[in-house]
């Protein structure tokens, strides 16, 4: 079987990879826009690099009325240990050479101003309840706070009541870093093939009932054909979409949403001080992508502070791209969709448009606003993040990631964004799963998944706490992550 793959970011060489080595007979080729695998949105510093599991980002367990709904945390939660398990998979077969090469141990933490503390207490109190959560720690007092994260703590007056919650088991990724091996091995070891600078122009179905990927590369046009085909290009993958003609691409339409960071260049004693991600709480009316959270990052060896993001609207699909192209991608019935958004969410339209235009004086002070003092301390400058393009359903904006499958399971896609990257190996098999049923049907294959996942059930995981902790322990190890004793 003939098995194309468009975009070779972290998601789709993760499809790649796991489909290869679940069925290696499979003729597997990826088809990359740009010269080289992970340079798009998974690219180091086009994301912020929080390997997301709900520790601290305080838009996956939302407020009612009062009442904290965990039910989103504990499903990005799980979904992050079953990446784990596919990471620690790939580091035990010698894929990776060194889970400090794109993954390291960075406490993350959460830290909230009076008016929020009530809310975080809440917070508090219904995650550690729950075993995936059972390390995390409260505290309102000023000095512990400031020794778990002293950057945000050092120049703010002692008076100012603050709250925070800190696991120490968090993670920095370099998904960047993680997609360049994981497609060097799948070259070198499995077989996959991946043309690079090529740009998909077009797909449609042949009579027969194939793909035919129509691409350009270096003013030379080539076709490709493919038995299924996986769509996994970022933003790129709305337009690819819509030239389907599938049925249901006529109810999806793309929102994007720029962004920019502050950055600044530390020493590694500095980066000792501050081992963190900081997330703070969003304002009125912004995106989920737009929690300000200060960042150690790690690139290549080198340390890094990112402050941010800025969002903005910027009307193109992936960075690199230009409007000419999210214009074509256009279709006469997106329009209405694109309306009752504006209408709907005229606050966050409101808010993209003016972060839009804020100039470097302006995110400075923001800065010193979330970390006091912090704006003098280093070298920051302004860099551009990645592009993310928001889902339309039916008319209505939705946060997060959406896999689509055609009826005839040789067509699939996936759309969104955060936590995106984070749980891609499980977002990845699940699509497997649903595009390709007939590989788990082999004995050899299942043996190989629980190789790979030795518990992929969400619901184990999540029910199980003996189970969790099993895989939990075993994977933190292979990885490099240890959990610190207790104060």
């Amino acid at each position: 079987m003939n098995l194309i793959i468009i975009g070779a970011g972290i998601m789709g060489t993760t499809f790649a990879t796991l489909a290869k080595e679940l069925a290696p007979e499979l003729d597997v080729t990826i088809l990359e826009r740009l010269d080289r695998a992970g340079a798009g949105n998974s690219w180091v510093f086009n994301n912020a690099g929080t390997g997301h599991e709900a520790n601290c980002e305080l838009n996956y367990t939302p407020v009612d009325e009062e009442v904290i709904s965990v039910e989103k945390a504990l499903k990005i939660h799980a979904q992050f240990n079953v990446a784990k398990q596919f990471w620690a998979y790939l580091v035990e077969k010698g894929a990776i050479k060194d889970p400090g090469s794109f993954i390291n141990q960075t406490r993350h933490c959460t830290i909230v101003s009076e008016s929020a503390i009530e809310e975080l207490r809440l917070r508090f109190k219904e995650m550690a309840a729950h075993h995936f959560f059972e390390h995390m720690r409260y505290s309102e007092d000023f000095d512990e706070i400031k020794s778990w994260i002293p950057y945000t703590m050092d120049e703010r007056p002692r008076q100012e009541k603050m709250a925070a919650t800190i696991v120490d088991t968090g993670t920095d990724v370099n998904f960047g870093a993680l997609t360049e091996q994981m497609a060097e091995h799948a070259v070198n070891n499995l077989g996959v093939k991946i043309q690079y600078g090529t740009h998909v122009k077009r797909v449609h179905r042949s009579p027969s009932g194939s793909w035919l990927v129509e691409t350009q590369s270096r003013d030379v046009a080539t076709q490709y054909k493919a038995d299924v085909l996986f769509v996994g290009a970022g933003g790129g993958a709305f337009p690819i979409l819509k030239k389907s003609h599938l049925p249901f691409a006529k109810r999806f339409t793309g929102f994007p949403v720029g962004g920019r960071f502050l950055q600044a260049p530390i020493s590694p004693e500095q980066a000792d001080q501050y081992r963190a991600k900081t997330y703070g709480k969003a304002k009125v009316g912004a995106p989920p992508m737009s929690v300000p959270h200060l960042d150690l990052r790690v690139a290549n060896g080198q340390y890094y502070l990112l402050f941010g993001p800025f969002a903005s609207f910027k009307p193109v699909l992936e960075k690199g791209r230009g409007f000419l192209d999210y214009l074509r991608s256009m279709r006469f019935h997106d329009v209405p969709g694109l309306l009752n958004v504006a209408m709907e969410h005229f606050p966050l339209v409101k808010y993209l448009v003016s972060e839009t235009f804020k100039g470097e004086k302006s995110m400075f002070e923001e800065l010193d606003s979330f970390a006091p003092g912090m704006s003098k301390k280093f070298n920051w400058k302004p860099v551009e993040a990645g592009q993310r393009v928001q889902i339309i359903r039916d008319g209505d904006l939705q946060m997060g990631t959406e896999i689509l499958v055609s009826s005839d399971k040789t067509y699939g896609t996936i759309l969104g964004a955060s936590p995106g990257a984070s749980v891609s190996p499980e977002v990845m098999l699940r699509c497997l799963e649903e595009m390709l049923p007939d590989i788990f049907s082999n004995e050899t294959a299942e043996k190989k998944k629980k190789e790979i996942f030795p518990e992929d059930n969400l619901a184990n995981l999540a029910n199980n706490p003996d189970r969790y902790r099993e895989i939990r322990d075993t994977v933190n190890k292979r990885l490099g992550i240890t959990q610190p004793p207790r104060d």
